[in-house]
């Protein structure tokens, strides 16, 4: 099917659930999701946003900020994954972990508001990585339309610029345990480093990047047609400077660059 094909089978199978609560994180998927599943259902579509250490207030903000814009129901519970059994020894299953018993939660809420389903916004390119937390999901019963639907990430981001989402161009997000090494316990202090330095780098122009976390070590990704100017000496003094105040012991630049998953890859070389 084309773009547009898919994008009518979307809007048919969001018809057939009836009522949704759609977990939204504010990112490209989720927000399209939501507008899309908000055209179709009108207020029988909400939005439920999680707030926790796990991600920047920043995007707690957006979320709230668009849903009053759009004029959608929007929900905000709080809570803090490190409280979950195992999840801060970071094992390589921690995304299930997490995403079992935080949709949970989600469903409860979405009964508790007489909706039908909770939906999430997975898309088809997310098959291609180590995703343990869709194994949660399909376990829990979630609906995933966008992966029924065959949409890719480039399929969202035209048809998110096509309704004028402000999200279409939006750098790609996850959660801050996924900057850490698999065993590399998470701790609030670790995850305030992360996210501080992130914010460093997004305040200097570096929209698409992460920082991972190796122990002390910070290993930063960026795309390769930054590698030029992040190591501009005014840059890379200010990088080095502002991480050893955060509390890295070492600053380092990986020449592959940014790429998703890329704590995964030590896990799928293993398999």
């Amino acid at each position: 099917m084309d773009t547009q094909d898919k994008y009518t089978a979307l809007q048919e199978y969001l018809h057939t659930l009836g009522s949704v609560a759609v977990a939204f994180s504010g990112g490209v998927d989720s927000t399209f999701l939501l507008r899309v599943s908000h055209d179709v259902l009108g207020d029988k579509a909400i939005a439920i946003t999680l707030s926790s250490p796990l991600f920047p207030h920043g995007e707690l903000t957006a979320s709230q900020t668009f849903c009053n814009t759009n004029n959608i129901t929007h929900i905000v519970f709080e809570a803090d994954p490190l409280n979950i059994p195992g999840f801060t020894n970071n094992p390589p299953d921690r995304c299930y972990l997490c995403k079992r018993a935080l949709f949970s939660q989600l469903l409860t809420l979405a009964h508790q508001h007489g909706l039908a389903h909770v939906i999430e916004g997975s898309n088809l390119d997310d098959l291609g990585d180590y995703r343990p937390g869709l194994k949660a999901i399909d376990e829990l019963g979630i609906n995933s339309p966008l992966r029924y639907a065959g949409l890719t990430k480039a399929e969202i981001r035209a048809l998110s610029r096509e309704l004028g989402l402000p999200t279409w161009d939006k750098p790609s997000y996850a959660c801050l345990a996924s900057r850490f090494v698999y065993g590399e316990a998470i701790t609030p202090q670790k995850l305030l480093m992360v996210g501080k330095a992130e914010e460093f780098l997004i305040s200097l122009g570096f929209r698409q990047m992460r920082v991972r976390l190796h122990g002390r070590l910070a290993r930063i990704e960026v795309m390769p047609e930054d590698f030029a100017r992040i190591v501009q000496e005014d840059n890379r003094t200010r990088i080095y400077d502002e991480f050893k105040a955060l509390g890295f012991s070492h600053v380092s630049l990986d020449l592959k660059g940014y790429r998703t998953g890329s704590m995964n890859e030590t896990i799928i070389a293993k398999e």
